[in-house]
């Protein structure tokens, strides 16, 4: 549990040379997920998320597509901000790093304090520069002459620019996660990390040449230069918050990142904080990415997954659950609309909808549902209860879900023993075995509340609570069936 009753999370921001994707959507959800709990919980949460809009990568999408690069990024940018509405998101601010007002500012207030630091210096350097990842390569990062991500040529570049004194810092950001005063959750990532600092980090551009890019936040004290992309990017946290003295009263308790990107959050952006006197996040959760049917998504291999049109064609709860449920919430999971159909009428329609609909029709033919919980019953939500609230601190997303569920199995298993519809049941037995399926059903929907929020809002709506009892309507089909084809 947090130290606060303040909780401050964010998701990255999406980089805007291409449409949304059910990777980010995966990351959007995740942090949704947290926002929700912890209000839930009576904290004051700040959830932020937006778009990252400078670079060679875009400032090229852009020409390639023969749009202004303005244009190009302000189009982009609304698809991820529609994704609040398509997905039910609760964020409280969507930063774009194209705004002037608010972000550019707390930039250069950042630039300046690195200067002052003695971070900052300006050297000829010449490197093989991958587009994709806005970053220069060495070692590792390089097969056949490829970004090992990208699987791309690189280019060499040779240009004056700024450099950031990264190494400096190496030994302290590496003592700080070991001894988890900077958490990197979960262990693998961890390790992977701390291996990278074994091997020392070197020295990062800070700044490209106008000559070779234009789409960037200008450096002041320099009108050869533009910030680097992650410069610019990373301090968005602090910006989108209400600028450095907001995030010093109450730095980010959660990161939540994709692991493509670790190094950057886990090294780059702990040590620009460190020069800056600066707090440091609390916690940065990395999570895995998602294949399709096996595969790698690509646009040329057309398996890009839209949540878009997935949420047109399922729903938003069913795709909340898939994303939430079958992907483990640290490691890689695949996407398939089989496994989806299957997750959706196997759980979904099967499972909470069918209880939903059985439970809700037997206790609606009665016009007040009064009793007591009987103490297995109590015992069971009370255990379930303690489960998904540790597992979802935790970030154990799919665990805490497959608890709720283990909750509806309890529950669906009590009314085929129970069987309050049968003719022979007294009223008092009857209305004992209604009263127990009401509150599964009633803590189920509460603890539903942040992952399928609309789902569990249709549920809680059925049940009036009184002073003695419940009064309940009856449930419409929340998941119908998917016919198999």
């Amino acid at each position: 549990m947090f130290n606060s009753k303040k909780f401050y999370i964010t998701t990255s921001i999406a980089y805007v040379n291409s449409e949304p994707h059910i990777g980010f959507a995966l990351e959007s959800v995740q942090a949704d997920v947290l926002a929700r709990f912890y209000r839930q919980l009576g904290y004051d949460v700040f959830f932020q998320t937006g778009t990252d809009e400078h670079g060679s990568k875009i400032q090229r999408t852009a020409e390639a597509n023969h749009v202004a690069t303005q244009k190009f990024v302000d189009g982009l940018s609304e698809k991820y901000k529609g994704l609040k509405e398509i997905l039910n998101l609760s964020w409280d601010n969507f930063i774009r790093t194209t705004d002037q007002k608010k972000h550019w500012p707390v930039v250069w207030e950042i630039w300046d304090k690195l200067l002052a630091s003695g971070d900052l210096y300006k050297k000829k350097y010449g490197g093989y520069y991958c587009v994709g990842c806005e970053s220069f390569k060495t070692g590792k990062d390089i097969i056949d002459g490829k970004c090992v991500i990208h699987k791309k040529e690189l280019e060499f570049i040779e240009e004056e620019n700024w450099f950031f004194k990264l190494s400096k810092y190496t030994k302290e950001i590496e003592l700080l996660i070991k001894k988890d005063k900077l958490k990197v959750i979960p262990d693998g990532r961890k390790n992977e990390i701390l291996s990278l600092l074994k091997e020392g980090l070197e020295d990062v551009s800070f700044s490209r040449s106008k000559k070779s890019v234009q789409w960037g936040i200008p450096v002041l004290n320099d009108d050869t230069q533009v910030m680097y992309v992650w410069a610019d990017a990373l301090t968005n946290y602090i910006s989108g918050y209400g600028g450095t003295k907001e995030w010093q009263k109450h730095p980010a308790d959660v990161h939540m990142i994709g692991k493509d990107i670790s190094r950057f959050h886990v090294a780059l952006w702990p040590a620009m904080l460190i020069s800056c006197k600066l707090s440091l996040p609390e916690t940065i959760f990395i999570h895995g990415f998602i294949t399709a049917n096996g595969e790698k998504m690509s646009k040329s291999f057309g398996n890009v997954i839209d949540p878009y049109e997935l949420v047109k064609k399922y729903g938003i709860d069913s795709v909340r659950y898939y994303l939430l449920r079958e992907i483990p919430s640290s490691g890689d999971g695949d996407f398939s609309y089989e496994k989806f159909e299957e997750r959706y009428n196997g759980d979904l329609a099967n499972g909470l909808g069918n209880f939903a609909a059985r439970v809700s029709t037997l206790a609606s033919r009665e016009t007040e549902i009064c009793g007591k919980i009987a103490k297995e019953v109590k015992e069971k939500i009370n255990e379930v209860e303690k489960i998904v609230e540790q597992k979802t601190e935790a970030f154990k997303f799919n665990e805490a879900l497959a608890s709720v569920w283990d909750l509806i199995q309890f529950g669906d298993r009590y009314v085929n023993e129970n069987k309050p519809w049968a003719k022979d049941l007294s009223k008092e037995k009857r209305e004992e075995a209604l009263y127990d399926l009401i509150s599964i059903l009633k803590k189920t929907a509460e603890l539903l509340t942040p992952f399928l929020p609309a789902t569990a809002e249709k549920i809680s709506d059925a049940i009036q609570l009184k002073k003695d009892g419940f009064i309940v309507k009856k449930i419409d089909n929340l998941f119908p069936r998917i016919q198999e084809k």
